[in-house]
């Protein structure tokens, strides 16, 4: 356009600022209020820059807009906090187009503009008014993106304080409970998974889940994970990731059910632990001791099956699985073939070989413990190393 159109209109500008300003108030429910404080300030300021910004651009096109972008970017931050929608905001630009629209062409006719100039005007104030909303859709979005990320952290802070181990005094965790808006259950079970696994996992969760990174691994909070209807959820939300399931526990007991539900992924990621799907800790607890205490199981087996040192490889693997089974079915050779998928008389082959090689303490009640735990300790390691 001739920059001949910016003097034509710039006169206007003190009187256009007005008409918008009141236009405003009485066509947009929300802004129709007294233009006082920091509110007023905010759309006076939006208003009577957006006309200024404009008649620059006419005068000098390539001067670009980004010095006076903030103030755009500011409108829409202050709509998300104010709890609001961006609706109001884009009407009141609506507003502001027309009005300004109105004075401004009749301005620029009074000054000889033709229609060609007149047309030209109209698209640039149009095309004007989406960028100045495009900036406030980009302050809005900021502004959420901000307030995700503080609560976010503020549950973080929460399953924190939540998990901490001796417990955090209930006063604190009620006060960041009310801060990260969570309600506080009276009851919870702790999920354990990886933590690159955990976005996806979250996705899949109730809303009620509390979802945080804790020291290296992802962890959610659930409610009611005893029920058929969580646990479907929570095995579908699951599906393709490790996971481990602790005990759903009173909020004081918190730290021991994560301390278990952690341990369990830890043998479930190694291998000790096999499962199909979700890994329940409570239905691994044995598996879990023996993981959580390496070193003395590792030393028990050492001791306890010590007579099978001389053995082949070969006759060590099936005098192993002899003897847990036989510490399985207390003795019972019957039950034993049929666990093993062997015939009776090799079981019975196997248990002469057994007695002579643990001789009375497969009758001791406390060595035939700990020949259990020697076994089960020996049984998750092979299968954790075959994995």
């Amino acid at each position: 356009m001739p920059p001949a159109i910016a003097e034509a209109i710039e006169p206007e500008l003190p009187e256009a600022t007005e008409e918008i300003l009141a236009t405003i108030g009485r066509e947009v429910p929300e802004y129709a209020r007294p233009l006082e404080g920091a509110f007023g300030v905010a759309i006076r300021t939006g208003v009577s820059e957006a006309l200024r910004q404009f008649v620059e651009l006419i005068r000098d096109p390539e001067a670009g807009r980004e010095p006076g972008r903030d103030v755009y970017v500011g409108l829409g931050r202050a709509e998300h906090r104010e709890g609001r929608t961006l609706d109001a905001l884009q009407s009141a630009y609506r507003v502001g187009a027309r009005v300004a629209w109105r004075r401004v062409s009749a301005a620029a006719r009074r000054r000889g503009a033709d229609p060609e100039e007149l047309g030209l005007l109209a698209e640039a104030i149009f095309a004007y008014i989406d960028e100045l909303s495009a900036d406030s859709v980009e302050g809005y979005a900021q502004a959420q993106r901000e307030q995700e990320g503080e609560r976010q952290a503020r549950r973080r802070e929460l399953l924190a304080l939540l998990l901490r181990d001796p417990p955090a005094p209930d006063a604190d965790i009620r006060s960041a409970a009310q801060s990260s808006g969570w309600r506080l259950p009276r009851s919870a079970a702790p999920l354990a998974v990886a933590e690159e696994d955990l976005g996806r996992v979250a996705r899949r969760l109730a809303a009620d889940a509390l979802v945080a990174p804790v020291k290296g691994l992802g962890c959610a909070l659930v409610s009611g994970a005893t029920s058929p209807s969580r646990r479907t959820e929570l095995e579908r939300a699951t599906r393709h990731a490790t996971a481990a399931l602790g005990p759903s526990v009173p909020r004081a007991e918190l730290p021991r059910a994560w301390a278990l539900a952690s341990a369990a992924l830890r043998a479930a990621q190694a291998g000790t632990i096999t499962a199909d799907g979700l890994v329940v800790a409570d239905e691994h607890l044995t598996e879990l001791m023996l993981f959580e205490s390496t070193g003395v199981a590792d030393r028990l087996a050492e001791r306890r099956l010590a007579p099978l040192d001389e053995l082949t490889p070969a006759g060590r693997a099936r005098m192993e699985e002899t003897a847990l089974a036989f510490v399985q079915h207390g003795g019972n050779a019957a039950a034993m073939a049929r666990a093993l998928h062997l015939h009776p008389q090799t079981i019975r082959y196997r248990l002469t070989r057994l007695r002579e090689l643990f001789g009375d303490e497969l009758a001791d009640p406390d060595a035939r413990f700990e020949l259990e735990l020697a076994l089960r300790s020996r049984s998750g390691r092979s299968r954790a190393a075959a994995g």
